[in-house]
């Protein structure tokens, strides 16, 4: 979800405020992900690097977080939408933690569709932890060395329990993937919109979904194949 700092420059305004604006996206995209029948959204919400930008935005960041989250609870059991979450969620505040928590458990028998937000999360950062834990259990003699391959990897992953994604839109027009998910986007489709996050709005998210839906998904290998 990038381009608040931009459009909010636009504005002539400081960046949280295109972080406060960026609400109403979010807003937009769970509950147009639902309507589509969307079974897993990850919102990439805020990055391990994102802590060595400026403290007041860091701070300003963090209160957002917990007043969206906890204002957000009650919409999401309307929609009957499960929240998740992923990352190093134990450097995040404590008030933070609090209510990711509370919201977590509140919506946790909800079935239509789950919310995954990325909080203090890198890709990096999750392969080194789950690489930790596996060594660990071979120390332990959990698990043997010779019994590690792809879904063995996998279950030590934040997305453990959750598909890899099938469908990547990346918003303002950047052409990187910022260290996300980088193993489970092995073969998921890239979409990048010029719109910044914003201002994306459902009919965004549709024209990203329609634009996918025109692909043709080979994993490897070629057309003949996949038409026999």
């Amino acid at each position: 979800m990038d381009g608040n700092g931009r459009w909010a420059k636009q504005k002539g305004a400081a960046r949280i405020f295109g972080h406060n604006h960026a609400v109403k996206s979010v807003r937009e995209t769970v509950e147009g992900c639902a309507e589509l029948g969307v079974k897993y959204l990850t919102l990439y919400a805020f990055s391990t690097e994102n802590w060595t930008r400026p403290q007041a935005e860091v701070n300003a960041l963090m209160a957002l977080l917990v007043s969206t989250i906890s204002g957000e609870v009650k919409n999401l059991n309307k929609n009957s939408i499960r929240l998740q979450a992923i990352g190093d969620l134990k450097s995040l505040p404590s008030s933070c933690q609090k209510e990711l928590d509370k919201a977590i458990e509140a919506t946790s028998q909800n079935t239509r569709m789950t919310l995954v937000l990325a909080l203090s999360y890198s890709s990096r950062w999750e392969i080194i932890n789950a690489v930790k834990a596996i060594a660990s259990d071979i120390e332990k003699g959990i698990l043997k060395s010779s019994a590690i391959e792809e879904k063995i990897f996998e279950k030590y992953l934040c997305t453990a329990d959750m598909p890899d994604p099938d469908l990547l839109i990346r918003t303002s027009g950047e052409m990187r993937i910022s260290n996300f998910l980088l193993w489970q986007i092995a073969y998921t489709e890239i979409y990048i919109t010029d719109t910044l996050w914003p201002d994306f709005r459902k009919e965004h998210l549709h024209e990203a979904i329609a634009n996918y839906q025109k692909r043709e998904r080979r994993f490897g290998k070629i057309s003949e194949q996949l038409a026999s």
